[in-house]
C-alpha cells in the first residue's frame, strides 16, 4: 500500500474566503480586533457549501469562467454578512464571550 496524505486535501473556497478578507478588511478597524478576520473567515466558509480538492490550481482549469464567477460572487457576499456580524457583534476577548445573534 502506498502513503496516503491526507493533508493534501482543502476546501477550496477557503483561499478565496482567505483573499477577499484580506484584500477588503486587511486594513480595515475589523483587523485591529484581535480575532476578529478570523472570526468573520468561519462564519462566511460556514455559509459556503464545502468544496473538497486536492490540487487548487488543477481545479481552476475544471470550472467553467461563469461557476468561477459564481463562486466568487457566494464568497463576496458570505464575507460582507459575516463582516458586518462580527463588526456589530464584538468578541468580549477578556471574558472569552461569543456574541449570539443570528447572520442575516
Amino acid at each position: 500500500m502506498h502513503e496516503i496524505n491526507f493533508e493534501s486535501i482543502f476546501n477550496y473556497y477557503q483561499r478565496m474566503v482567505f483573499d477577499h478578507i484580506i484584500a477588503e478588511y486587511g486594513e480595515s478597524e475589523l483587523a485591529n480586533r484581535p480575532g476578529a478576520l478570523e472570526d468573520v473567515a468561519c462564519l462566511a466558509l460556514n455559509q459556503l457549501p464545502p468544496r473538497y480538492v486536492r490540487h487548487g490550481l488543477d481545479t481552476t482549469f475544471y470550472i467553467s469562467k461563469e461557476e468561477r464567477q459564481e463562486m466568487l460572487n457566494a464568497v463576496e457576499a458570505a464575507v460582507e454578512r459575516a463582516a458586518e456580524f462580527v463588526f456589530k457583534n464584538p468578541r468580549e476577548i477578556e471574558s472569552g464571550e461569543v456574541p449570539r445573534g443570528e447572520l442575516k
